[in-house]
């Protein structure tokens, strides 16, 4: 018997309604409270739905043989939509988002199920998936380590230097993903501290770079595919994401970086994201 598997999706309709259900999922996470980090929920919905749900592969007894690390943090919504999906959470303690005494929580802590680290304060995370993947190299577990970073967060030197570490290492067994949405907490990242060329700059820290549209189910099966090949040298996958994907007037609303509402405006807006997918 193989030592691990893939996950059973692999249709890009069934992949659609899962990122969908997601989706679906950080809207009513957020109108617990009235309020959290709806616009990267609902922009990383879809690669992580084919990360969790076709990429990364399980041992015999269900657990994932790859790891993932969220190193922005305040993303942590997207992730535990996610693990709603797979059974981890019940619906009622999703709700409880960002709220006092829940282990949901708007930046979570290591150990918390399903989060590799403490993500909250940006730019550690690509070094501990570095560690992690030399540590699966000495144990040969044969697992993947993804690392998903946000553009603004590589302004943190941090990065860079870890960059540089997982390419003299030639830890091809590392894939770090970029959450390319060009805003951040003060505003539009090209005016605060652009990043740009992102791909460029990777490649020449040592990365297999592509770009791709992080919405496009054929390009994120194209730029993770399901059985890896062999590498020798890290890749990377710039994800161009639009914060509050799904949701038209989230898509429009530069604050989306973190939003407070009205709870009828959140309902709103589960109408809006179903209204949205029924019409294409």
């Amino acid at each position: 018997m193989a030592l691990w598997s893939t996950s059973p999706q692999t249709e890009a309709g069934a992949l659609s309604a899962t990122s969908l259900r997601v989706r679906r999922r950080v809207l009513d996470m957020c109108t617990g409270r009235g309020q959290g980090y709806a616009g990267q929920g609902l922009a990383l919905a879809d690669v992580l739905t084919h990360l969790y749900f076709r990429v990364m592969r399980h041992r015999p007894d269900g657990t994932y043989l790859d790891r993932f690390v969220l190193s922005t943090g305040h993303s942590a919504i997207a992730l535990f939509a996610v693990m709603g999906e797979l059974g981890v959470y019940s619906e009622e303690e999703l709700r409880t988002y960002g709220q006092a005494g829940s282990r949901i929580e708007e930046s979570p802590l290591e150990g918390t199920p399903g989060f590799e680290i403490t993500g909250g304060s940006l730019g550690q995370g690509l070094s501990q998936a570095v560690g992690m993947a030399l540590g699966e190299r000495l144990r040969g577990s044969g697992a993947h380590v993804f690392c998903l970073i946000s553009d603004g967060e590589m302004e943190e030197g941090q990065v860079w230097e870890a960059a540089m570490s997982a390419s003299q290492f030639r830890l091809g067994d590392l894939t770090l993903l970029v959450d390319n949405n060009h805003i951040q907490a003060d505003g539009a990242t090209e005016d605060v501290m652009t990043v740009e060329p992102v791909v460029e700059r990777l490649t020449a820290f040592g990365f297999d770079t592509v770009r791709v549209d992080a919405h496009d189910h054929g390009e994120l099966e194209r730029a993770l595919p399901a059985d890896f090949p062999v590498r020798e040298r890290p890749q990377a996958v710039v994800l161009e994401t639009v914060p509050g994907k799904g949701v038209p007037t989230f898509e429009r609303n530069h604050k989306v970086h973190y939003l407070r509402l009205p709870a009828e405006t959140w309902r709103d807006a589960i109408a809006e994201l179903e209204a949205a997918a029924g019409a294409k």
